[in-house]
């Protein structure tokens, strides 16, 4: 945890950015993984992490703005806690440590809210996404499952990620700490990518580091010679000589914070021409978008002049022509690149990814683009000092979506479907870092990770 004022003056600015009513805060519970005892690794909800600081099960706090009150509510250890998982802190022992001085059990939760409900009082909650929480809150509000997201609190939702976007001096350093762990994650990824090796024992390797770093991983690893797959998590595959490795993991502190890197790399001693062609043209691309942050600009343009570069270094290869920014604005580029440039970091390794990317990633006027590429564009809006996001830029060669273009003879004064064929089996290259806005530029977070072709291949070799 960080100092109790943190928390309490959090706490502060939110009743004053809500204004009235009571919020609920339900932090998470503990899930049964295939029966009940055996329950799956547990994991705070990040905004309950935010405000409390309370990285333990079964606990729930209510704020009435109205009267301002703060509870924290949960259940005493009983005997049987005590036997199997060793002496507990009281409940009002654990408060103490987030600076509120009022508990309440878990059973009494309904009827608080019930007395709030009945005196008028407005109850903010943020849009479960946990089944368990939807049906907790059902009961509590005594509202159909169905009715649950749609009434969240949009004041709520504004006022958390009015707070949560601006990554304070501490916050940082944890970010910082997160990424240099996910950095000694993508070098033994790399170190241990030999011929004959399955995926899952390299990526076992690289969750090994992430655990014995005091943290987790900030999400499942992905490690694949199918990088032509967004998101392809391990599988028996085994690594042969020659192929193109897609690493993208990264590590969580024990105080949650996530680092976000990706790296691509070659089995065997170097990349092979394309191979290094293709790298070469997505690192440039990242290194352009990397560049040009700055508080100001938006996200949305940066994206764009990421894919400018990319196109611009397919035409080189002869598989797309054409004037760029035509291309690029015809959305061409999205047959290679068909997801977004990056997103926020923080708590969440999608930061508040849960409260809603309008919300999150879009400034007000701003509408989130349903169109193929732009839709899974999760950040848009114009940078701030205090932000912190990825970049990762990426060519993808997916044979499905290739075929069905080319079926269509979808813009294809764009794109030389005659030369699709030598990429089939060519999977992926990503390069992903993680930046923070300052008042002038950016910073890189974590010591720089190797990246360009030749360092890559002084570590492969080793």
């Amino acid at each position: 945890m960080f100092n109790i004022a943190i928390y309490k003056e959090r706490r502060n600015e939110l009743k004053k950015a809500v204004g009235n009513g009571l919020i609920l805060f339900l932090g998470n519970e503990e899930v049964g993984m295939n029966y009940k005892d055996n329950t799956y690794y547990f994991r705070q909800d990040s905004s309950f992490l935010y405000f409390f600081g309370l990285d333990k099960p079964g606990l729930a706090a209510i704020i009435n703005v109205d009267e301002d009150v703060e509870i924290l509510i949960g259940n005493e250890p009983t005997i049987d806690d005590i036997v199997w998982m060793g002496t507990q802190p009281s409940l009002t022992d654990i408060a103490a440590q987030t600076g509120i001085n009022k508990v309440a059990e878990s059973a009494s939760l309904k009827t608080l809210i019930k007395k709030s409900l009945s005196s008028g009082q407005t109850i903010h909650y943020l849009p479960p996404y946990r089944s368990d929480a939807v049906i907790k809150l059902s009961d509590i509000l005594e509202i159909p499952n169905a009715a649950v997201q749609e009434r969240a609190s949009i004041t709520f939702i504004k006022a958390v990620i009015a707070q949560r976007a601006y990554k304070s001096d501490l916050e940082v350093t944890e970010i910082d700490k997160a990424v240099n762990i996910s950095n000694e994650m993508h070098l033994a990824a790399i170190r241990h990518s030999k011929e004959n090796v399955s995926e899952k024992y390299v990526a076992g390797i690289v969750e090994g580091l992430a655990l014995s770093a005091g943290g987790n991983i900030a999400y499942p690893v992905i490690y694949t010679v199918n990088g032509q797959t967004l998101h392809n998590h391990p599988t028996s595959n085994t690594l042969k000589k020659g192929q193109l490795v897609l690493c993208d993991c990264g590590a969580e502190t024990a105080m949650r914070y996530a680092g976000d890197l990706t790296r691509t790399f070659p089995v065997g001693q170097k990349f092979n021409a394309l191979q290094k062609e293709v790298y070469e043209i997505v690192l440039k691309a990242e290194q352009a978008a990397a560049n040009s942050l700055k508080p100001g600009i938006r996200f949305l343009d940066i994206h764009k002049l990421a894919c400018e570069h990319l196109v611009d270094g397919l035409k080189q290869l002869g598989l797309m022509k054409g004037d760029v920014k035509d291309a690029v604005n015809a959305g061409a580029h999205t047959l290679f690149f068909q997801c977004g440039l990056g997103h926020m970091l923080g708590l969440d390794v999608h930061d508040m990814e849960d409260l809603g990317e309008q919300y999150v990633g879009y400034s007000e006027g701003m509408v989130k683009s349903k169109e193929f590429g732009l839709k899974s564009l999760r950040l848009g809006r114009e940078l701030e000092a205090g932000f912190v996001l990825t970049v990762e830029p990426g060519l993808y060669f997916i044979p499905e979506l290739m075929d069905m273009w080319q079926a269509q003879g979808k813009l294809k004064d764009f794109i030389n479907y005659e030369k699709l064929d030598a990429f089939r089996d060519f999977g992926g290259a990503r390069v992903e870092e993680n930046f923070l806005i300052t008042e002038n530029g950016y910073q890189l977070l974590g010591e720089p990770l190797i990246k360009s072709v030749s360092d890559i291949e002084s570590v492969v070799r080793m």
